[in-house]
């Protein structure tokens, strides 16, 4: 499907591939090292933590990108570089943090074309929600439950495919906006990053809370030794 997109396309595809190739035991990992600073915390307040961490995160690396534009010396080209780099690291904490919530749910992450799907369906959130009814044939109220490793093979390309081609639609539009007001001098381009990227970080936050629901209300699992 790549030789198919432009290269711009081709670029969003490869940084989502960086994140969606998370493994099911780093991401694991990843939830197991929140819980243990928390030890005493629910499911849902460690999902909530998690949201915070990434809003935070986001929002830092927006407004640090936005400001190198107003530091002398850091030319239109070095600007554009420090926002492909921060792009990569607001894809990929965006996939983390999807197939973290998705592991404290209990839904396994151990295929990658079943952790792109999760991935491009939270961050479209209601259109992705509908491609994913469409090609399981069935409708759920908490639907990233239905994006599990019982989906066959053929109907998981085949939706990972329409989401994709989705995704480059709205993710391209929406970045490229973006990161013209990054490249704003004066200072200007540093709360334009900021906020913008707390404004879309947000919006994976609730993609991701209508496609998962609630957290349990106990852990299914003991923190290991």
């Amino acid at each position: 499907m790549a030789d198919k997109l432009g290269r711009i396309e081709q670029v969003i595809v490869s940084l989502l591939d960086n994140g969606a190739k998370l493994q099911g035991p780093a991401v694991h990992r990843y939830v197991e090292r929140v819980r243990r600073a928390h030890p005493d915390e629910s499911p849902q307040r460690i999902v909530e933590r998690m949201e915070r961490m990434f809003l935070t995160a986001v929002t830092g690396s927006g407004g640090a990108v936005g400001a190198a534009a107003a530091v002398p010396g850091v030319g239109t080209v070095g600007s554009i570089a420090a926002v492909g780099a921060e792009s990569v690291f607001f894809l990929e904490a965006s996939a983390l943090l999807t197939l973290a919530i998705a592991s404290v749910h209990g839904i396994p992450v151990d295929r990658h074309e079943q952790r792109r799907a999760l991935v491009l369906a939270v961050a479209l959130g209601a259109s992705g929600m509908e491609i994913v009814e469409k090609a399981v044939g069935t409708t759920a109220k908490n639907w990233g439950s239905l994006i599990t490793n019982r989906i066959p093979t053929p109907t998981m390309t085949g939706m990972n495919q329409t989401l994709l081609r989705k995704f480059v639609t709205k993710y391209a539009a929406r970045r490229s906006a973006l990161i013209l007001g990054k490249l704003v001098p004066a200072g200007i381009g540093a709360a334009i990053g900021g906020v913008g990227n707390r404004t879309i970080g947000k919006g994976v936050v609730n993609n991701a809370r209508d496609a998962f629901g609630p957290a349990p209300a106990h852990w299914q699992h003991a923190l290991t030794s």
